[in-house]
């Protein structure tokens, strides 16, 4: 059996910096390759759509900006496929309904693959601007295309730069996203007592926030990826 993980990416420069990092604490006891989709969680809809028979790993070993990082690997090689995407509420072929049938889609890692999404972006798990305000921090969709600069220029400067981070970094990012998952959920601004699934999450956020206010609550995807590799008793005594 195979230890290699494949984890796609939407963009091929700052989930792959997160990452980098991510392993020297984290999934190091598997091999994890990186590739990029290059485009966004809607375009990939249509691809699905148009094939529902299409294999995730050669959609992306057919990406040219994959072509050398995949060569010398096939769909076997691969024990569990991962993957990172952005809500991007502001892209113009997005749709809520798409989304919920890509998430229902690609919802086991041992097959198609499973998806994790960032609200609204891959940035948003240094977005913690102070421990007191992240429980609420929400953003507006009509800011979506400012919020890699708001982010930079508000977030804790400890969160700043994700090649950086220590493994106290990581602890204290993956704690508070965690909270922050349990309170969007369960109401409740604690650690989690169970895994949470990702049409769950999405399915409040649609009723508290994006049908609301059109505004989501600020969640990074890589410390729930983390909670579902683990378990909800592995990682938090992993991080406390």
């Amino acid at each position: 059996m195979s230890n290699n993980i494949l984890f796609i990416f939407e963009g091929p420069k700052t989930e792959k910096s997160i990452t980098d990092n991510l392993i020297k604490f984290f999934v190091n006891e598997n091999t994890v390759i990186t590739c990029a989709y290059c485009s966004t969680i809607y375009k990939m809809y249509s691809d699905i759509s148009a094939d529902q028979f299409l294999d995730t790993f050669n959609l992306v070993k057919d990406i040219e900006a994959n072509k050398d990082a995949l060569k010398d690997y096939k769909r076997s090689d691969f024990a569990q496929i991962f993957m990172f995407f952005d809500y991007d509420g502001h892209a113009t072929n997005a749709s809520d309904k798409k989304l919920n049938d890509l998430l229902d889609f690609f919802n086991e890692e041992t097959e198609k693959g499973k998806l994790y999404i960032s609200y609204p972006m891959v940035e948003a798990l240094k977005h913690i601007e102070s421990y007191d305000t992240f429980k609420d921090l929400i953003f507006a969709s009509q800011d979506f295309e400012n919020y890699k600069k708001i982010v930079s220029d508000n977030c804790i400067e400890t969160f700043k730069h994700f090649h950086l981070y220590d493994i106290d970094t990581w602890k204290t990012v993956i704690k508070s996203h965690l909270m922050k998952m349990n309170d969007i959920v369960n109401d409740k601004y604690q650690l989690p007592i169970s895994i949470i699934d990702q049409l769950t999450i999405f399915s409040k956020q649609i009723e508290k926030h994006i049908n609301k206010d059109k505004t989501v609550a600020i969640l990074s995807a890589f410390p729930i990826f983390l909670h579902d590799y683990y378990g909800n008793e592995e990682l938090i005594k992993r991080i406390e």
